[in-house]
């Protein structure tokens, strides 16, 4: 724990640092202008109980391989840190992917870093741990043509800046509390936006049940009501309460009483979740309670913003989000762009936070996530539930379409366009899982991109990008965003992919495959 003077030295010696963003600016946000060093760290820093809860964490790392198609600048040079090192077949095929660029030309500007750890610590410490492998990446980048760029921003990726005195291009870290579920609530009413009835934060069961009780009373007709941990992820941290199965209780203490014994029989939307644990991380984190959002034709659209170091805010994207787990809590993909009905409407909504953050001090990517209700009338009410302060499952499929087109996003309609005018459109997912995926290497999926034809065509510029590859040896699971010049097109790419993994995966496990022959020529 470090004392008033040190940490206010350190607040005042990272301010200082992040004072050089704006000076490097330029280089980072151009397009073919740019002479910039960026060192990229994937690194999910969360604590140890809540990364084992990622099955397979670890290769959330590739997430941001993206930002190898940054190499599409022939002067930007990038640094890579992973966990664990990179299948070389995952980092060939995003370099020929560049458009326009030579692949030695790109890869000669490329440094892949690795600290060869498995464990569940986050990358961001793991680098920290190792002061040579921390002198190393120092001593490969220019300390006045750099910046840091990463996953999301904590106490230890201000200190990794530090310690490598580069600007880092995230959020600063005292300002965490606007992204967890309190802080998006407080600034919702601030912005004046309609948001679920819902309460402080508090931090033990007791209390809990004491304002889950005061939501059900105000609301006497509520069904269901949501158990949010402060600070969550991808759903993951959040409970469902059904107050249908609690009985007609009459006054406020039977209901306090109802809730408390219906603690341990919550829906969690956290995988192996478990109610001693659960109450275990409301004494650390908080907790609140909202009102679950019913209606038929729900859907669960997205915006997405980002704050420059200049202070300037624009929005990036509008998605649909596809969402699964018991409750429909939990992230499995997207599509963009959001339906036609509402996207205007999270644009003006989204520009109200991010002005509203950026007031506050906050730079870099925004997400804010939302409910959307059909009413009679054919109009959407919508409904904020929260703002994610960092890089999201929405952030690879959108920069991967806008690093592959050079393209742009249009406010007027929220469409993306291409340099020769075609709106795109895409479906994406990390979560393209079955069984017998299990056992493919990232070689195999090449074959099969190769042979049938899934890659990404630069001609049409329509077709299928893949990430995560190394989920799929372990765990049966690849992400992909297929990008098409129609929804309609994006859905029939995707669904293809689905298939063909589906057969040739079948046809392997099924067939005799004849041994290989070698021959000396």
């Amino acid at each position: 724990m470090l004392g008033g003077d040190e940490s206010r030295s350190k607040h005042d010696e990272f301010q200082q640092l992040q004072s050089r963003l704006q000076s490097v600016w330029h280089g980072f946000d151009a397009q073919m202008d740019s002479d910039l060093d960026i060192l990229t760290i994937p690194s999910l820093s969360l604590d140890r109980g809540e990364l084992a809860k990622v099955e397979g964490y670890i290769h959330y790392e590739e997430r941001l391989l993206f930002a190898l198609m940054r190499l599409s600048n022939p002067r930007t040079r990038l640094v890579y840190v992973t966990s664990v090192p990179l299948a070389p077949i995952a980092i060939d095929y995003y370099l020929q992917l560049l458009p326009g660029i030579p692949f030695s030309h790109a890869r000669e500007r490329l440094l892949l870093f690795s600290t060869d750890d498995y464990s569940l610590q986050p990358l961001t410490q793991k680098i920290l741990n190792r002061p040579r492998l921390l002198d190393r990446i120092k001593r490969s980048l220019r300390p006045d043509r750099s910046v840091m760029i990463c996953y999301n921003s904590t106490a230890i990726e201000r200190d990794l800046a530090l310690k490598l005195d580069i600007p880092l291009y995230a959020l600063d870290p005292d300002l965490l509390y606007w992204g967890t579920k309190a802080g998006s609530r407080q600034i919702f009413a601030e912005c004046g936006l309609p948001h679920p009835d819902g309460s402080e934060l508090v931090f033990n069961d007791r209390d809990l049940a004491q304002v889950a009780a005061d939501l059900w009373e105000r609301q006497p007709d509520l069904q269901r009501l949501v158990v949010k941990l402060n600070e969550g992820f991808s759903g993951e941290g959040n409970a469902i309460l059904d107050l249908r199965r609690l009985g007609n209780p009459t006054n406020h203490p039977q209901r306090v009483a109802a809730i408390s014994q219906a603690f341990p029989d919550l829906s969690f939307q956290g995988h192996g979740e478990t109610w001693t644990n659960f109450q275990t991380k409301i004494g650390h984190l908080g907790a609140i309670v909202e009102a679950f959002v019913q209606g038929e034709g729900k859907q669960s659209p997205s915006v997405q913003g980002c704050i420059t170091p200049l202070g300037t805010v624009e929005i990036l994207s509008t998605h649909d989000q596809i969402l699964g787990g018991p409750d429909g809590q939990i992230f499995l993909g997207c599509q963009f762009p959001a339906a036609e009905g509402y996207r205007r409407q999270l644009q003006d909504l989204g520009l109200a936070i991010g002005k509203n953050l950026a007031a506050k001090g906050a730079i870099e990517r925004f997400g804010v996530d939302f409910i959307a209700v059909p009413n009679a009338d054919g109009r959407w009410d919508l409904q904020a539930i929260e703002i994610n302060l960092r890089k999201g499952g929405t952030t690879h499929p959108f920069m991967t379409l806008k690093f592959l087109t050079n393209g742009y996003y249009q406010w007027e309609d929220g469409l993306f366009y291409s340099q020769q005018g075609k709106p795109k459109y895409y479906i994406a997912s990390d979560n393209l899982q079955h069984p017998q995926y299990r056992g493919l290497l990232p070689n195999d999926l090449m074959d099969i991109i190769a042979h049938h034809r899934l890659h990404f065509d630069t001609s049409t510029e329509t077709g299928t990008v893949f990430h995560m590859m190394g989920y799929l040896s372990e765990f049966g699971k690849v992400g992909l965003t297929s990008i098409g010049n129609s929804l309609a097109e994006a859905q029939e790419i995707y669904h293809k992919v689905e298939e063909v993994l589906d057969r040739e995966t079948q046809l392997i496990n099924t067939r005799s495959i004849p041994p290989i022959s070698w021959k000396c020529e």
